[in-house]
């Protein structure tokens, strides 16, 4: 399959690591003219000069904004008022005991996970609509599914952006815009091999060996056995923007290693 995304023009949020930055190279590698986005110049200016090196004949660029609040989501919107693709990647997460996760936490994770990609998609979809073409994604999770006892939080968010993408694929019908969710499963992000960095120095294991060990203890339900690589989320996510995946909307497309257990 070859996916050609040359005239389209791809956001994706929080994406000067991981997930993000994998996605932003997949689109780009297919075409399209991508716009990456972070919190802080540095690590903008670093993500651009490393997609610019990764695929040199690419058109990048790259917008500072923080989506937690309104104000960021509108510094995004102006610099780029238009845009064919929008993924929905911003997003935080962390292992936190409920009773001790306090209302600034939850509120946090609320405008961190779920408002950034509602504000956005209400301010780029109208004109996709009027395009009569457009792909939004939205990046939840597994543990939308499997809520963890430890990420009540996080679960929450990423069960509800699992309502709003259904929804927004349901509004723009036949329009031509498709709507998705993705779910990824534990995947080797930088963010996840943080959390992990401790246990590889207390075991002297890999990383690779450590994150198996993680899934086979946390996700004992995982049929890979081990975590995805960011790529692989990243296909999943490039082929639902593609103009192949246009009969697929209003889905959860679970690249999730099987953790999930059931046959929908």
């Amino acid at each position: 399959m070859n996916i050609e995304l040359r005239d389209k023009v791809a956001i994706i949020t929080g994406s000067t690591l991981g997930i993000g930055f994998a996605t932003a190279k997949g689109l780009a590698e297919a075409g399209a003219k991508v716009v990456l986005n972070g919190r802080s110049q540095a690590k903008v200016d670093k993500a651009v000069g490393a997609l610019r090196d990764l695929v040199p004949n690419a058109e990048i660029t790259g917008v500072v904004a923080d989506l937690q609040s309104a104000e960021g989501c509108d510094t995004l919107v102006k610099a780029f008022p238009f845009c064919d693709i929008l993924v929905n990647n911003a997003g935080i997460f962390g292992p936190q005991d409920f009773f001790e996760t306090d209302d600034a936490t939850w509120q946090r994770y609320f405008d961190v996970n779920i408002m950034s990609a509602v504000r956005l998609s209400r301010a780029y979809l109208p004109a996709m609509a009027d395009k009569g073409w457009g792909r939004v994604i939205f990046l939840s999770s597994e543990s939308a599914l499997n809520i963890p006892e430890d990420m009540i939080h996080y679960g929450m968010t990423k069960t509800a952006l699992l309502s709003i993408s259904r929804g927004l694929a349901k509004l723009m019908r036949e329009t031509g815009v498709t709507v998705n969710a993705v779910l990824p499963g534990p995947t080797l992000s930088e963010g996840v091999a943080e959390m992990l960095a401790e246990d590889v120095a207390k075991t002297g294991k890999t990383l690779d060996e450590v994150g198996r060990d993680f899934v086979k203890a946390a996700r004992p339900s995982s049929i890979i056995g081990r975590p995805a690589r960011v790529e692989e989320v990243a296909n999943m996510i490039v082929y639902a923007c593609s103009k192949q995946a246009s009969a697929t909307t209003g889905a959860a497309l679970r690249v999730d290693g099987g953790v999930v257990d059931t046959l929908a």
